[in-house]
């Protein structure tokens, strides 16, 4: 019976969190349509999303972009497949390593970042004081995290396309010895616009997810620096298993036949 008990518990404690999660998306949602907007604290936190994330996203595209390119010339080569090469790399990009990798880089940094930071507040009474002075939290807050989290990631994962793809056209001139005209011929032909869409389409959905679970665990700290650390573990490791769902369902969405 004990041990039923326990299933009960976790189970129960399950529905709690997603009810919690829940009413606290759709606070957000509504607050996000209603005016007023501090356009300051939004273009403060695009910079820090979207701008002080760069150095990451380009790196960890870049070397992405490289490691595909060799990886596939090792697997095609046994086929004679060698010409596929620059299609893989500009496809597995744009419409996955791009946004997932992206996605995950800034989840680890701004998703601790803002939980962090959200409930140290919490923890030092000062998102009460915001509730005395009669401005909302929410909208102070966590808004226009969640806008800068929707508008930068796009544009991240845009560039981290484009640095990816340059570090396969590095690897695949430089190192194999394809023709480069050759090779970035075959990157535009089979490219098209579906395939960049749904990366920006999952950016942006990942941009929401990171915002939304870094406010989220930050906004309902508990007590204390364990409370904080807690928070910010929480934050990220449920930003990227949401991100590597999102991601499935989201391919479903635009590619499934």
């Amino acid at each position: 019976m004990n041990f039923l008990a326990a299933i009960g518990r976790t189970f129960l404690g399950f529905l709690a969190a997603t009810g919690r999660l829940s009413v606290f998306t759709g606070i957000i949602l509504g607050h996000c349509v209603r005016p007023p907007i501090y356009w300051r604290l939004l273009g403060r936190q695009l910079v820090d999303i979207g701008y002080y994330s760069l150095p990451v996203v380009g790196l960890t595209t870049l070397f992405s972009g490289m490691v595909l390119a060799l990886q596939s010339y090792t697997g095609f080569s046994r086929f004679n497949a060698e010409s596929a090469i620059a299609t893989v790399v500009v496809l597995s990009m744009t419409r996955e390593l791009g946004p997932v990798l992206a996605g995950l880089m800034v989840a680890g940094r701004i998703g601790a970042s803002m939980a962090a930071e959200i409930g140290t507040m919490r923890v030092t009474e000062q998102v009460d004081a915001l509730t005395t002075l009669s401005t909302s939290p929410y909208k102070y807050l966590v808004v226009p995290r969640v806008l800068a989290g929707i508008i930068s990631l796009p544009f991240l994962v845009l560039i981290g396309d484009i640095i990816g793809v340059f570090g396969g056209y590095l690897v695949g001139v430089h190192k194999l010895g394809f023709n480069a005209g050759s090779y970035l011929k075959s990157t535009f032909d089979f490219l098209e616009v579906q395939d960049v869409v749904s990366g920006l389409v999952k950016a942006a959905v990942f941009g929401f997810l990171i915002a939304l679970m870094g406010c989220y665990h930050g906004y309902h700290s508990g007590r204390g620096a364990q409370g904080v650390g807690r928070a910010t573990t929480n934050a990220v490791v449920s930003a990227s298993i949401l991100i590597l769902i999102s991601n499935y369902l989201i391919t479903e969405l635009f590619f499934a036949r």
